[in-house]
C-alpha cells in the first residue's frame, strides 16, 4: 500500500487539509461508501507520524472483518479513496479563488433566469478581480471570460443598450497578445536548448500589430515583447535593457512563478551571450541572480535545483566577490535535494578555495564527498588535476590523468562532452612533457590549444603555455 498512487498522493496533504478531507469523506453528499471513511481513518496515524502504512491484508482486516480477502475488493476502496481526495483538493481550490466562485455563480444565476442575482455576483467577482495585485496575460482571460459572461445576460435580458463591444474587444486584444508574447518566449527559449525550430503560427502578426500601435503600455504585453526580441535579436541590446527595467519596474504585477520564470529567461540570455563569447552580460546575470535570491523566486517547495545552484555559484566565482559565493553555497546547502547536496556543497566550496590560492584546502574539500552526476565528476576530477598541476606533484597528475581518460572512455553516453575533456587530458599531457625552459615547444603547444575547438579547461590550459 505504501507505494501506491494514494499514499503518494496523501502524504503531500498538509495537516489542515487532512483535516478538511476527513470531514469531506464522512460528508454523505459527497461519500456515500462505508469503507472509504474507514480507510482514511486507518491511515490517518501513519500520515500524521509519517510512518509506514498497513499493509493491504491487515487494511482488508480492518475494513471488511472475517471476510475472504479479496484483493480486488480493497484496490477500489483505496481507488475510490483517491478519487475522493482529487474532488476534495479540486473544491477546496475552486472555493479558494472567490473571482471563480463568484463568476461561476453569475454563469448559473443567468442561466435560471435571476436577473438581479446575477447582476450581485457578477459586481462580487468584478470587485475581486480588481483587488488581486497581478496583471499578467491570466489576469486579461479571466477579465474577458468576466465581459462575455456579461454581455450574454444582456443580450438574454434584451438589456442591449449598455451593451460595449469595444471593451470586450479590447480585453481579448490584450489576452492574446500577452499569451502569444508569453508562449513565444519559452518556445524560442526552448528550441534554442534543443537546437529545433518551432512553428510560431500568429506571432508575426501579433509583433506587427504591436509595433505599428506602438509598444503597449501593459506590462503583461510590452514587458514579454522585449524579452521575445532580446531573445531573437541579441545583437540589438536595447531590448534587454528594456525588459530588465520592466521586469523591475512590474515585477509585482506578476505572480511568484511567472516571475520566477521570467528571472531565468533573463539569466538563460545572459549565459547564451557569455557561451557565444561575450562577457558583456556577465554584470547583468550576476545582478539578476543576486535579486532572485534575495526573494527567493528560484525556491520550489522549498528546493533549489542543482543547476541554478551550480550556475549562481559559478557566476560569482566568475565575478570574484567571494565573500557572496561563500555565504551562498552555506546558505543554500540544505535546499538542494539530499542525493546531490554533499558533493555540490564541497566541490563549490573547492572552487571558491581554488580562486582563493589556497589549493591544498580545495584539495581536501574536493576528497570529501562522492559526485554521482558525471558532469559534476568530471569537473571535479579537472579541478583536482589543475591543483596537482599547480603544486607540482607530477607523479600524482601522470596517474590521476589515466584514471580521467579512463574513466571517460568507459562512459558511452556522453556527447561533445567526451571530446572537450579527453583534449583536456591529451593537452594536459603534453604540457607536462614539454620542456618549461623550450619556449618555441610551449609556444607551438599553445597554437596547437588555440586552435582546437573542444577543450574543457582551454583557458588555463593557454595560460600555462603563455610566454
Amino acid at each position: 500500500m505504501e507505494k501506491s498512487r494514494l499514499l503518494k498522493l496523501l502524504r503531500t496533504l498538509s495537516p489542515e487539509e487532512l483535516r478538511g478531507l476527513k470531514k469531506f469523506v464522512h460528508t454523505p453528499f459527497f461519500n456515500q461508501r462505508t469503507e472509504v471513511a474507514a480507510l482514511l481513518d486507518l491511515l490517518e496515524k501513519s500520515l500524521k507520524k509519517n510512518s509506514p502504512a498497513p499493509e493491504k491484508r491487515d487494511a482488508f482486516l480492518h475494513l471488511f472483518g472475517n471476510a475472504v480477502y479479496d484483493d480486488h475488493r480493497i484496490r477500489m476502496a483505496m481507488s475510490f479513496l483517491y478519487q475522493i481526495t482529487g474532488q476534495f483538493l479540486t473544491v477546496s481550490e475552486f472555493l479558494a479563488d472567490k473571482q471563480q466562485y463568484h463568476i461561476r455563480l453569475a454563469n448559473i444565476f443567468r442561466k435560471r433566469q435571476l436577473p438581479d442575482a446575477f447582476t450581485g455576483a457578477w459586481q462580487e467577482a468584478d470587485k475581486t478581480q480588481y483587488d488581486k495585485p497581478y496583471r499578467n496575460a491570466d489576469f486579461f482571460e479571466e477579465r474577458y471570460r468576466m465581459l462575455l459572461e456579461k454581455y450574454r445576460f444582456e443580450v438574454e435580458t434584451q438589456s442591449t443598450e449598455h451593451l460595449d463591444f469595444q471593451e470586450l474587444s479590447d480585453q481579448l486584444d490584450s489576452a492574446f497578445l500577452a499569451r502569444k508574447l508569453w508562449q513565444a518566449c519559452f518556445m524560442h527559449s526552448h528550441q534554442t536548448v534543443r537546437n529545433s525550430a518551432y512553428h510560431f503560427g500568429l506571432l508575426d502578426a501579433a509583433l506587427h500589430h504591436i509595433e505599428q500601435a506602438g509598444i503597449s503600455d501593459n506590462p503583461a504585453i510590452s514587458l514579454y515583447y522585449h524579452c521575445f526580441k532580446a531573445l531573437a535579436e541579441p545583437e540589438e541590446k536595447t531590448h534587454f535593457q528594456q525588459f530588465k527595467a520592466l521586469l523591475t519596474q512590474y515585477g509585482n504585477l506578476f505572480p511568484a512563478d511567472e516571475l520566477r520564470d521570467l528571472f531565468i529567461l533573463a539569466i538563460n540570455f545572459c549565459i547564451r551571450q557569455y557561451n557565444a563569447g561575450s562577457s558583456d552580460y556577465l554584470a547583468e546575470q550576476f545582478e539578476l541572480y543576486k535579486e532572485g535570491f534575495s526573494k527567493d523566486f528560484f525556491i520550489t517547495n522549498g528546493v533549489l535545483s542543482r543547476y541554478t545552484y551550480q550556475n549562481a555559484a559559478t557566476i560569482g566565482l566568475v565575478m570574484r566577490d567571494f565573500a557572496w559565493v561563500e555565504r551562498f553555497v552555506h546558505d543554500y546547502r540544505m535546499t538542494l535535494r539530499e542525493a546531490h547536496r554533499e558533493g555540490l556543497f564541497c566541490f563549490n566550496l573547492a572552487r571558491l578555495e581554488y580562486q582563493r590560492s589556497n589549493p591544498g584546502k580545495a584539495l581536501q574539500l574536493l576528497q570529501r564527498a562522492e559526485y554521482k552526476d558525471l558532469l559534476l565528476n568530471l569537473a571535479a576530477k579537472t579541478l583536482q588535476m589543475k591543483i596537482f598541476y599547480e603544486l607540482e606533484e607530477y607523479d600524482l597528475l601522470e596517474s590521476h590523468l589515466q584514471a580521467i581518460g579512463t574513466f571517460i572512455r568507459r562512459k558511452k553516453v556522453m556527447g561533445y562532452h567526451r571530446e572537450n575533456y579527453l583534449n583536456t587530458v591529451q593537452f594536459t599531457r603534453k604540457l607536462l612533457e614539454t620542456n618549461p625552459l623550450d619556449k618555441s615547444a610551449r609556444a607551438a603547444l599553445h597554437q596547437e590549444i588555440e586552435a582546437t575547438r573542444a577543450v574543457a579547461e582551454k583557458e588555463w590550459l593557454l595560460e600555462q603555455t603563455a610566454g
